[in-house]
């Protein structure tokens, strides 16, 4: 195991003693999360993702587990699980007959995430409207109550 491999895995697992693949009785939205994020982190790792990338990457993941799971049991399953997952894929067994997935579509999907945001609280409403800069488009001005009336 590489260096910069156990800086980064320990890193996003903290203090996770991950050690199986058992999947729970009943798959949770936490352990979906977990089990997607580390099998795209692990790859994203192996495939020379820059680590502060990766480590950012991971910090939002394991946001979402905790906003998803239901009681801490939960989050820790799927800590342990998006562990045990970023584990496998980050460093996979060398050999013939191991199947990896594609460094390619690993960096597309990764800058998928990357470019996902997650809605929060609305911010306040700006003073003026921006125009619309797409098409070269004004803004139009705001409706007054004498306006055609």
């Amino acid at each position: 195991m590489s260096l910069l491999g156990m800086t980064t895995a320990v890193i996003l697992i903290a203090s996770s003693g991950a050690t199986s693949l058992e999947p729970s009785s009943a798959s949770t939205d936490a352990a979906r999360i977990a089990t997607n994020g580390g099998f795209l982190l692990g790859n994203a790792h192996r495939c020379g993702v820059a680590t502060d990338r990766v480590v950012k990457a991971g910090q939002l993941i394991r946001q979402l587990i905790e906003a998803a799971a239901k009681d801490d049991k939960e989050k820790e399953d799927a800590t342990d699980q998006f562990a045990t997952f970023f584990l496998l894929t980050a460093l996979p067994d060398q050999g013939n007959e191991k199947l990896v997935a594609s460094c390619n579509t690993v960096t597309n999907e990764f800058q998928k995430f990357e470019r996902h945001r997650v809605a929060s609280a609305p911010a306040a409403a700006p003073t003026k409207p921006a125009a619309n800069k797409a098409t070269g488009g004004t803004v139009a001005p705001r409706y007054r109550p004498g306006d055609g009336e």
